[in-house]
């Protein structure tokens, strides 16, 4: 009976969550869900619980000394964040090794499209705010959420052709990097050299741990989190850069090649062809050791770095992305005043900054790089195309609300960057999900 209880369990609820969870829209989904959850939460008669609750510290006292002594928000921001960073480091590595960012002259389109559709929106929101205490905002509308543009992407099926999904695939990896590399040179503060040179120690050891072959999880774990994040978040560089520069150093080659890999299934296979078999359900002590060795011949054969990543992609997508929308998506309408709402222009400068000056920016790139012959965009790369994959981009939801909370520390000027990217967000997927839509017509 418990035999077909647990049968039942896993037809009706665990193979239907594996199979959504392998959807590419099904991440997108799930964060616009901890979005609604954050945004009900916020103006509901609990919001002042709500948050109060993220305002709780956490640490640790030795010695009568608070170590770590950071708020629940902070925790999620700059720890559970860290896991998502190190997962977008994995994948940068991935793609440079011999993925879409291998060979530069295939990708000069999309990689100059993230380019300016970087440079276009922090120069909009300058046009807005320079001069100003709030013109620091500049990185806020740079950025893209994938998991939210590649959700719209798949929700249209096959109204959006191949080489558009790749187009927008490529451009927000070239976006990550770059917004990995605005918030290491312009949202850092207090930085102390002793703690980078010990995290730089660290993150030296290893290397020489991936130049000596060490290939065990475990190894980078420990000096990646004990060593490389810690001494970064005691520097002042925000740990997030820590675990992009840890994934770097993670092995990317197996420790048995393919061929070594594919002659030994060979001779398992043959083992287990040739092992004395029974008319039962259960295997033969053999076979289960031979089945146990194919396991672990497999587990050899996939390259750390890919084994990490496949390993954190889900709980990256369906719990880490999710947690922080629920810590920082949620803004209160309800006590809202309009007036300090616009007292200055960081609202529009976010949001004509991700609206305009992403698509501008991006549209503007292919035509350049077209007339000057750098680049060559497909036949199903229409001009429609190319504008609704530009407002798509404009859905800056979680670097640009990452960005925001190490921008501001002011709660009016954090709740007005909000609302601009909420509505530059809304707009530009609703309008890149039209345009997409009527392009195959």
């Amino acid at each position: 009976m418990k035999e077909i209880y647990k049968q039942k369990i896993n037809k009706k609820l665990v193979m239907p969550a594996l199979m959504f969870m392998r959807q590419e829209k099904s991440s997108g989904i799930v964060l616009g869900i901890a979005v609604i959850i954050a945004l009900l939460l916020a103006n509901s008669p609990w919001r002042e619980q709500y948050f109060e609750f993220f305002e709780h510290h956490l640490g640790f006292v030795f010695d009568g000394r608070p170590y770590f002594n950071f708020s629940l928000e902070h925790w999620i921001n700059d720890g559970l964040m860290s896991l998502f960073f190190f997962v977008v480091g994995l994948e940068l590595k991935r793609e440079f090794i011999g993925g879409e960012l291998r060979e530069i002259k295939k990708v000069i389109l999309p990689v100059g499209a993230a380019i300016l559709g970087m440079l276009f929106p922090a120069a909009i929101y300058l046009s807005f705010n320079i001069g100003t205490s709030v013109a620091h905002g500049w990185g806020i509308p740079m950025a893209t959420d994938i998991a939210f543009a590649l959700a719209i992407v798949y929700l249209l099926g096959d109204k959006v052709p191949l080489s558009a999904k790749v187009f927008l695939t490529t451009l927000a990896i070239v976006d990550d990097l770059g917004s990995v590399i605005v918030i290491a040179l312009f949202y850092t503060s207090n930085i102390s050299i002793p703690s980078i040179l010990v995290g730089l120690t660290f993150l030296g050891i290893m290397f020489i741990g991936n130049k000596m072959g060490i290939k065990h999880a475990f190894f980078y774990g420990i000096l990646g989190v004990c060593g490389v994040w810690v001494a970064f978040l005691m520097s002042g560089v925000h740990a997030t850069i820590a675990a992009v520069l840890a994934a770097f150093v993670i092995p990317a080659d197996s420790q048995i090649p393919e061929s070594t890999f594919i002659a030994r299934l060979r001779r398992q296979l043959h083992r287990f062809e040739n092992a004395e078999s029974n008319d039962v359900r259960t295997l033969e002590e053999e076979q289960v050791e031979i089945i146990s060795q194919v396991k672990a011949e497999a587990f050899n054969a996939v390259p750390p770095l890919q084994r990490l990543e496949h390993g954190l992609h889900p709980f990256v997508s369906f719990v880490i992305m999710p947690i922080f929308a629920l810590a920082n998506a949620g803004v209160a309408f309800i006590d809202m005043d309009l007036q300090s709402l616009f007292s200055n222009h960081v609202a529009l400068g976010v949001m004509f900054g991700l609206l305009l000056g992403k698509p501008l920016g991006i549209v503007l790139a292919v035509w350049l790089l077209s007339k000057l012959g750098l680049g060559k965009r497909s036949k199903k790369m229409t001009w429609h195309r190319i504008f609704g994959l530009g407002f798509l981009a404009s859905i800056g939801f979680t670097m640009s609300m990452f960005v925001t909370s190490l921008a501001f520390d002011e709660p009016v000027s954090y709740v007005q960057a909000k609302v601009g990217i909420f509505a530059a967000s809304i707009i530009g997927g609703l309008a890149g999900y039209y345009l997409l839509k009527i392009s195959k017509r």
